[in-house]
C-alpha cells in the first residue's frame, strides 16, 4: 500500500491522539460534534483541538441533522476544513449547509447492500465527496462508530469517478483486505483505533497508519 491512500482518523478527543495522528501522516482528523456518542467533543475542546493542530492537518467536523445555529457555533469555535454530514440530511439540505457556509460536504451514507447505494445519485453535485459506512446494529444510539463493516465488494456498484471514503470496521488487521475488495483510496477509521469506545489508542492509531503505508 503506497502513502497515497487518504486516511481520516476520527472521534478525536484528545491533544496526544491528535498528535499522534498528525505525526502518523494522517491527512484528516474528525471532530464528533453529537452528544449521544462517546467521542462527543465540547465547542471549547473542538476550539483547543484545532489550535493545537495549528494548520498542520485538515478538520473535519462530524454533525447529525444539526439546526443552522448548532452548526454556526460549530464552525465558528472549530474552524473545520469540511463538514460531514452523517444524519438523515436531504440533498436540499445538504446543499443550504454547502451554500451557507461555503465549505465542502460530505455525505455520509449507510450501507448494507448495493440497492443501498441508489441513494447517491440525489446528492451528486452537491455533496463534494461521500462517506460510506455500515448501517448500524439494531439498538445502536449513534449512526457510525459502531465497529461494524459491510460487504467491500460492494463499491464495485458505485458509478466511476464517485469520491468517496470507505469506513465502517476498519482496522490495522483489515486494512488491506478492505482496500483490495472495495478499491478505495479514501478511509475512514474510528472505533478500529481505540481501547475502548472513545478512548484512542495511540499505538492502534500508529499500527493503522504503518498499514495504509503512511509510514
Amino acid at each position: 500500500m503506497n502513502k497515497s491512500l487518504e486516511i481520516k482518523i476520527c472521534g478525536i478527543g484528545e491533544s496526544h491522539a491528535l498528535d499522534a495522528v498528525i505525526n502518523g501522516g494522517a491527512d484528516h482528523f474528525g471532530l464528533i460534534f453529537f452528544e449521544k456518542s462517546p467521542r462527543n467533543v465540547s465547542l471549547d475542546k473542538a476550539r483547543s483541538l484545532k489550535a493545537h493542530a495549528a494548520g498542520r492537518i485538515s478538520a473535519v467536523a462530524v454533525t447529525v441533522d444539526a439546526s443552522d445555529e448548532r452548526l454556526d457555533a460549530i464552525v465558528d469555535a472549530a474552524r473545520p476544513d469540511m463538514l460531514q454530514l452523517h444524519g438523515s440530511e436531504s440533498p436540499q439540505r445538504a446543499a443550504q449547509v454547502r451554500k451557507r457556509y461555503g465549505l465542502p460536504v460530505m455525505k455520509a451514507l449507510a450501507i448494507r447492500e448495493a440497492a443501498d447505494l441508489d441513494r447517491v445519485s440525489g446528492y451528486l453535485g452537491i455533496a463534494d465527496r461521500f462517506l460510506f459506512d455500515a448501517k448500524p446494529p439494531e439498538g445502536s444510539q449513534i449512526p457510525g462508530g459502531n465497529g461494524v463493516a459491510f460487504d467491500w465488494e460492494i463499491m464495485d456498484h458505485l458509478p466511476e469517478n464517485v469520491p468517496y471514503m470507505l469506513s465502517g470496521g476498519l482496522d490495522a488487521g483489515n486494512l488491506r483486505e478492505a482496500i483490495a475488495k472495495s478499491g478505495a483510496i479514501a478511509v475512514d477509521v474510528s472505533s478500529g483505533v481505540e481501547s475502548v469506545p472513545g478512548k484512542k489508542d495511540v499505538e492502534m492509531i500508529r499500527h493503522f497508519l504503518i498499514a495504509a503505508g503512511k509510514r
